[in-house]
């Protein structure tokens, strides 16, 4: 397509106001009101039109301030948050003030000190930007809709700036990702096409189990973990790369787990939308998340193929299906912590809140005391709470959240802003949990050092201490901009 200039489409947009908003800015030039000529350095640049790029409009206020608008999710105008766009064509020291002016949502972490992050071609791993930079408030030039403003100083002029809401998790990052697991020919490791997308994108389904050691008389124990049904949740990639790379290591707890239970993991229910840059919904303006009660073969593919398997899976009598665990991603709440569902019986209450007690005890980051177990009729149609109805009373389904932006733990004073690493490290705490539950449930016996006494899980209510504590020495990178 051919490069655009904000004068060109002006008009349209004033008579169709922001609601118009159905695509991505495409190398937009944006030169001061009334400027006509080949652009100069400092006219900046916009693009989005890339894999999980979001941003619809940019408004030219003044050399100094630009006005940015969220493309709403495709087919469903609720939805804004997301956002993520380059900008090129800068002059070195150009100092600006971006206003992202339409977000759907009023409660936000941007209240409590979070930022976007930021990296550059020169500088290509992503880092947050200053808190002090970024400011958050009600607006009255845009019907008192919340804004977050933030300043920055581009430093180099030949860079392209890459700014996002979180670290972006792409479909072809997860590809290249599952092809290089399978390069490795691991003999525990199954990588199957379970199904396609609306737009044709691959369904990946991984079986991680050491099928040498199955017995085939007894029960087979299932955990079954899915991610990104919410497609701007990016954390939650990474927090299933975390459990994907403990489970498939050499390490000894991986190794006893891969003895006695099989995995089965979906990294990425809603391809379409993590491709097409969408916050919530599908291709065709689902919230797949609502729609585990009936999906349409049609309009929900991937959800109707991840169903039909849990549902034929829970009917073979060979398999114990225990666990269901769906990752996400929170924009308001610190720390990883987990929803469950509410049960009439007390025992099996207390049963349930065993794993997120064990998992308290592995990760600094993960916090009980967040942790929640709800009946909400809003949240009848999502995977927990449907197959939490569909399931025996032996398994447990829970949301596995974790912050968009920072962790508290037990002795700081001051959130710790999670990074890509620090969302995988909970992944491998996730993952080296079972271990601590089949043990506790006799169905693992080993020789391993300080077992974690039943008693001791059942009274912590805290955060733990942590056995893969993160490394809290700062890193010594060269930062973007100011």
């Amino acid at each position: 397509m051919e490069e655009n200039t904000v004068s060109d489409v002006d008009a349209g947009r004033e008579a169709a106001g922001e609601d118009a908003l159905v695509g991505n800015v495409n190398k937009l030039t944006v030169s001061p009101t009334g400027y006509s000529g080949t652009p100069r350095k400092g006219h900046l640049v916009f693009d989005a039109c890339f894999e999980s790029g979001n941003l619809g409009r940019v408004d030219y206020i003044s050399e100094f301030e630009f006005d940015l608008f969220i493309r709403p999710d495709t087919c469903n105008p609720r939805f804004r948050v997301w956002f993520n766009f380059t900008v090129e064509n800068v002059r070195e020291t150009q100092r600006v003030i971006f206003n992202v002016v339409n977000f759907s949502k009023t409660k936000s972490l941007y209240r409590d000190g979070m930022s976007p992050v930021v990296k550059s071609t020169s500088r290509p791993k992503w880092q947050r930007l200053p808190a002090k930079n970024v400011y958050y408030y009600r607006c009255p030039d845009h019907r008192r809709n919340y804004v977050m403003s933030f300043a920055f100083c581009f430093d180099r002029e030949d860079d392209v700036y890459q700014f996002a809401y979180c670290y972006p998790y792409t479909y072809s990052r997860l590809q290249h990702y599952l092809a290089s697991l399978e390069r490795r020919n691991l003999p525990y490791l199954q990588r199957e096409q379970l199904g396609l997308s609306v737009q044709q994108r691959r369904l990946d389904l991984l079986t991680i189990t050491n099928s040498d050691h199955l017995s085939p008389e007894r029960e087979k124990k299932l955990v079954f973990l899915t991610a990104r049904v919410h497609p701007g949740e990016s954390p939650a990639s990474f927090v299933c790369q975390g459990v994907i790379d403990f489970l498939v290591s050499q390490h000894p707890v991986a190794q006893i787990l891969r003895d006695h239970v099989i995995f089965k993991i979906v990294p990425m229910l809603n391809p379409d939308g993590v491709y097409l840059g969408n916050y919530r919904c599908s291709l065709m303006g689902f919230d797949l998340n609502r729609h585990w009660q009936d999906p349409s073969p049609w309009a929900h593919p991937t959800l109707h193929a991840v169903k039909q398997l849990i549902v034929q899976m829970n009917q073979d009598p060979r398999v114990s299906l225990e666990f269901y665990i769906d990752v996400h991603a929170h924009s308001t709440m610190l720390n990883g912590f987990m929803y469950g569902n509410v049960f009439e019986d007390e025992e099996r209450v207390q049963r349930q809140a065993v794993f997120p007690r064990l998992l308290c005890q592995n990760a600094p980051d993960f916090s009980f005391s967040n942790t929640s177990f709800n009946r909400d009729v809003v949240k009848a149609g999502t995977g927990r709470r449907f197959l939490g109805g569909l399931l025996d009373d032996t398994s447990y389904c829970y949301t596995l959240e974790v912050s968009f932006y920072s962790y508290m733990t037990a002795g700081s004073t001051a959130p710790v802003p999670y990074t890509e690493e620090t969302y995988m490290k909970l992944g491998r705490n996730v993952a080296r949990t079972f271990l601590d539950y089949y043990k506790l449930n006799n169905l693992i016996k080993d020789n391993r050092p300080t077992p974690i006494q039943s008693s001791g899980v059942m009274s912590q209510t805290g955060n733990g201490v942590g056995r893969d504590t993160a490394d809290r020495g700062k890193e010594k990178s060269e930062s973007v901009g100011h």
